[in-house]
């Protein structure tokens, strides 16, 4: 059953990079999720609809639950959304695989990691929701080994993919896997703001190997 982990307090000023990062992360994703659907729906691809959609909205989930997460102040609620912040993680990186799984890769290779990584994501969630605060570390494993899961790949999407979508791709997952590193480091001031800047860097670069490489 899903229970209430400690919150986690943060400066004002930190709070408030917080939230206005994300949220304009948020805004971003859904001008940008507007462009994908607009290309998917002149190139008459039911497919790349599809993929395309997923993507913009596993953005808008993350960036919408995180900061809502940083705007509440009430101690319940903020404990509620915290959980849902984190589930949100699993969202992304799902539906960040979608559009190279299903337009990018060979179709039978595309649906095995599709499934896979969507499985995954769907333990992980119910991880979150249902055994809140336990099994951290396995989650935290759980988010990395997801993340770069590409690498069992990486031959099909290098002889699928341009060497910039390539680039693009893997600049993200850098800008992810540094921002948990910096993240996991405490002692460092704004530890938090700065992993929420990563992760906009990081979504920005797939959204645009996406937008421009996968079709």
């Amino acid at each position: 059953m899903m229970q209430n982990p400690k919150n986690k307090t943060y400066s004002p000023l930190e709070e408030k990079i917080n939230i206005y990062s994300h949220a304009l992360g948020f805004i971003a994703s859904f001008i940008g999720t507007l462009f994908l659907i607009r290309k998917a729906y002149l190139s008459g691809d039911m497919a790349q609809m599809v993929s395309f959609g997923i993507f913009g909205l596993s953005m808008m989930i993350l960036f919408a639950a995180s900061t809502l997460y940083h705007r509440a102040k009430e101690p319940d609620k903020r404990s509620r959304l915290r959980i849902f912040d984190h589930a949100a993680i699993y969202v992304l990186i799902a539906g960040t695989y979608t559009p190279f799984c299903l337009l990018t890769l060979p179709e039978k290779t595309g649906l095995i990691v599709f499934i896979v990584v969507w499985v995954f994501a769907l333990v992980g969630i119910t991880i979150k929701l249902f055994f809140t605060g336990r099994f951290s570390l396995l989650s935290t494993l759980m988010y990395l080994f997801m993340g770069w899961m590409v690498i069992f790949i990486i031959k099909p999407l290098y002889q699928h993919l341009s060497t910039e979508g390539l680039t693009w791709l893997f600049s993200g997952g850098l800008a992810y896997t540094i921002g948990a590193i910096l993240y996991s480091i405490k002692r460092i001031p704004f530890n938090h703001a700065i992993f929420h800047i990563l992760v906009l860097l990081g979504c920005f670069c797939h959204y645009m190997g996406i937008y421009l490489y996968v079709s």
